[in-house]
């Protein structure tokens, strides 16, 4: 199970890495990988510990909203987030997101009840027993520019699937990676961000568009895919914000 990591500061954004015990494979289908962005979404909220919470809260909400005179206070979806998600990507042994911590400790609150809840789902399915998690890595992103590499690197992270050893060779077919990662690849944020509705709700994106921009995300993630020299170069460069 995920420990706490320390010295995490409200207001500031950070690169977490939840990876599988022994590198096992942990999303085999795609009801796993619904599951877990799932988790990610449900399990941002002070006062949810479990899946069963939301639910009860959910129908709480709900009969307030069938009753007289109080229609207006009820949200279907009323939240006090422990962070922003900004970005996330999900692979079959691990995941990464990107976060805004808003409450005190609440990125360790967050990956403990998202690791935890998935665990318990995954051990039930599977029939499987003990701890799913390492401790899960995080890395403060200090600047715009260890931003809008992050942003890129997480975006690309699926590349691997269907060329291996990218980010040591750069990339032989650039339109096959970009329709992989545009088209057929959707358990990321990368689709929302390109306004192709996806897992919308899971995601903050005032804070990126704002920051860095949309068409400079854009232009940043073609750039690491069409240029060999420029995709090393930033490894090089950032390698110690990648979690890898």
């Amino acid at each position: 199970m995920p420990r706490q990591v320390a010295d995490l500061i409200n207001g500031e954004v950070y690169h977490i890495c939840c990876r599988a015990v022994g590198d096992s494979v942990i999303f085999k289908n795609n009801d796993d990988y619904y599951r877990g962005i799932f988790s990610i979404y449900e399990f941002n909220d002070v006062f949810v510990k479990t899946i069963r919470d939301r639910r009860r809260s959910r129908l709480a909400e709900k009969k307030k909203e069938n009753m007289p005179g109080l229609r207006h206070l009820a949200s279907l979806d009323k939240r006090d987030k422990l962070v922003e998600v900004l970005t996330f990507c999900f692979m079959s042994n691990h995941m990464h997101l990107l976060v805004k911590q808003l409450k005190e400790n609440g990125i360790s609150k967050f990956i403990k009840k998202v690791c935890g809840g998935y665990a318990n789902y995954f051990n039930k399915k599977y029939g499987r027993k003990g701890h799913l998690f390492n401790q899960f890595k995080a890395i403060h992103i200090e600047n715009d520019n260890q931003l809008r590499n992050i942003v890129t690197y997480i975006h690309c992270n699926p590349i691997s699937l269907i060329e291996s050893g990218w980010k040591e060779k750069g990339i032989k077919d650039f339109k096959k990676v970009i329709n992989f990662l545009k088209n057929d690849y959707r358990w990321t944020s990368l689709w929302d961000y390109e306004d192709k509705q996806n897992f919308h709700s899971v995601i903050e994106k005032d804070l990126l568009l704002r920051v860095i921009g949309a068409e400079t995300m854009k232009k940043g993630l073609e750039n690491w895919i069409s240029y060999k020299s420029e995709v090393s170069r930033a490894i090089i460069d950032y390698e110690n914000l990648f979690l890898e």
